[in-house]
């Protein structure tokens, strides 16, 4: 199941606007859509609640609420294909590293201003420096949030964006628009294309950013496409065939002194033979599982 977060340090930089559009997106495509809110304020759960007074076309899917907390062990609802996380402002350090975990790509809007930037410039480090999002299983990009044409707010975004070598997919213009949208439980993508055309256009590079990780999300690796790695090595055809010496401890019969004598043999054997693994013991199936162990239940994806 693609999970899609949206992170920011910084809060009011636009993540609740962010993450109702991409869930909207989906929905309008006839896809069953998840929005998690792992925000204590709620919002995407308040923006559902006035969404389900509205009437919209049967064609489009539902948008399931998940308010996530540690207290939430359960999974996805069964049928559920996408998942949007809407995430608190603030978040780091273990709570970081568990939604990172859990994500294939996260989208980091970005206001242009001193405060928005340092921040942003400090998620990105904490960003990099987890497993997933360094070595490219996790995908990273930026997009420019209320974004005035007339200034040259998106050429300094785009900037800082490409100094840090991130992907820089647009900006997303400063319009009332979304303030109205919003305050009915809607998204741009549920006006008629006239009246957003120009929108749809800014929407367009993140879209097809996310296309890829909507239809082919990195997959997380299951117990049973792990090979077990055996508990001693497998004989081959050119392995030393066991000595007459060593055949000849297995016979019965002989004086005492040498059944004392193949008794110490066997003994001896037993002493220095690997142990079989406890099938209660977990086998080591690769590194997939490290990133799971600090994972809760509520954020871990479905193979």
């Amino acid at each position: 199941m693609p999970v899609v977060a949206v992170v920011n340090r910084k809060g009011g930089s636009g993540k609740s606007t962010l993450a109702t559009h991409l869930a909207a997106h989906c929905a309008n495509r006839g896809i069953p859509v998840m929005l998690g809110d792992v925000d204590r304020q709620q919002s995407t759960l308040t923006w559902l609640r006035l969404r389900s007074t509205q009437t919209l076309p049967r064609q489009r899917a539902p948008i399931t609420s998940w308010v996530v907390d540690a207290r939430n062990v359960l999974r996805p609802p069964t049928g559920i294909r996408h998942l949007i996380l809407d995430t608190p402002g603030g978040l780091k350090d273990s709570d970081l590293a568990r939604v990172v975990m859990a994500a294939d790509a996260i989208v980091m809007p970005l206001c242009d201003s001193v405060f928005d930037r340092d921040s942003a410039a400090q998620c990105h480090a904490e960003l990099m420096n987890l497993p997933r999002v360094a070595s490219g299983r996790c995908k990273l990009a930026v997009v420019g949030m209320r974004v005035d044409a007339r200034t040259k707010a998106g050429d300094v975004l785009r900037q800082w964006a490409d100094d840090r070598g991130l992907p820089f997919l647009g900006v997303l213009r400063d319009t009332q628009a979304y303030v109205r949208c919003i305050e009915h439980g809607l998204t741009l993508f549920d006006l008629p294309p006239s009246k957003a055309e120009a929108d749809m256009q800014q929407w367009a590079p993140i879209l097809d950013w996310l296309e890829p990780v909507f239809l082919n999300p990195a997959p997380v690796s299951s117990p049973e496409d792990m090979p077990l790695q055996p508990v001693r090595p497998i004989a081959t055809a050119d392995s030393p065939r066991p000595t007459a010496t060593a055949r000849a401890t297995t016979r019965h019969g002989g004086s005492a002194e040498e059944s004392a004598s193949r008794l110490a043999a066997h003994m001896d054997e037993l002493r220095h033979k690997p142990r079989l693994a406890s099938a209660a013991a977990p086998v080591r199936r690769g590194a997939w599982w490290q990133d799971l162990l600090s994972l809760p239940r509520f954020l871990q994806r479905n193979p």
